[in-house]
């Protein structure tokens, strides 16, 4: 809970709008009589986006998981999804759905693995949080709509707690070893340029955690998305590395869900350049999801800002 709180602090300025815990009271917007009668609140699944029919289905997989339990246990009144870039429904789409049904607030759940410049810039932007000109002008070029909606936006952290992802990574290693005393890790993320120092601590973190639990030392991280131009060859360095010192490489795709393009042309392309990777290598071309670590995570967190905005109504 410190984490949590700490973390909030440090992101108000710019994505918070209404958390008094942070911002205190004296720049928490002021609510008027008749908004408290019509307090209603939804959440927002933000996903980055994808061609791919399969991750988008484990998407809405993801928002049916958590719907039943937030709506329950939460005043909560609704939950929909939505993608940052590359299909419907879009986030201005569902904002516009939102707006429409008479939400007074929205809590924002990106579905992101850690920072990169969609989270910080992107979305912030997209929603009328933020006026990033390098990022106004690339949703403008990739025809992503920008839409301020009438209701009150609460953005959430990110998926970056690292015991999701240590607990994630650790169950499937579990299930592809064979024997730990022979054998290296190489995590294979999507990557960010701007943060590549935060993106290789999470992954530092997990393949330690890896190691204290199962023996296994030898770790490598490559990189699949647009920091290599989403091309293969950094997968195929990483597992180079770990098998200069193993006799077998278990890769493990740290990304939010399943794509064809990532999972099997990119990084199974990458390991396919690799000499005797069907002997020397481990793989399923699998994804974080569906994990229920993650899934408690949007059920907590969606209570904890959903509980706070009830509070302010008060």
């Amino acid at each position: 809970m410190k984490r949590l709180i700490s973390l909030l602090c440090l992101l108000a300025p710019i994505f918070l709008t209404t958390l008094t815990s942070c911002s205190g009271p004296e720049t928490t917007e002021k609510i008027t009589d008749t908004n408290k009668k019509n307090q209603k609140t939804g959440v927002l699944l933000v996903s980055h986006g994808s061609h791919s029919e399969t991750w988008r289905n484990t998407l809405f997989e993801l928002e049916n998981n958590v719907s039943q339990q937030i709506l329950s246990t939460s005043p909560v009144d609704g939950i929909k999804s939505a993608f940052m870039e590359y299909t419907e429904p879009s986030i201005a789409t569902r904002l516009k759905e939102f707006d429409k049904e008479g939400y007074s607030d929205v809590i924002i759940v990106p579905i992101l693995l850690t920072v990169s410049s969609h989270s910080f810039d992107d979305i912030p932007t997209i929603v009328g949080l933020k006026e990033n000109p390098e990022s106004a002008e690339m949703l403008k070029l990739e025809k992503i709509e920008r839409y301020t909606p009438h209701a009150r936006l609460h953005i959430t952290p990110l998926l970056d707690f690292k015991e999701i992802l240590q607990n994630n990574i650790l169950r499937r290693v579990g299930e592809l070893s064979k024997n730990p005393a022979e054998e290296g890790l190489a995590i294979i993320g999507y990557g960010s340029k701007p943060y590549e120092k935060e993106w290789s601590e999470l992954f530092d973190a997990a393949a330690k955690h890896v190691a204290s639990q199962t023996g296994i030392e030898t770790y490598s991280v490559g990189w699949c998305g647009h920091i290599v131009s989403y091309a293969p060859d950094s997968t195929t360095a990483a597992v180079k590395r770990v098998l200069a010192k193993e006799k077998k490489a278990i890769v493990i795709p740290a990304l939010v869900a399943f794509d064809e393009n990532f999972q099997i042309r990119i990084i199974g392309g990458g390991i396919e350049k690799v000499d005797n990777h069907k002997d020397r290598v481990l793989y399923k071309p699998d994804a974080i999801l569906p994990d229920p670590g993650v899934e408690q995570w949007i059920v907590d967190i969606s209570k904890e800002y959903a509980e706070i905005i009830k509070t302010q109504q008060k």
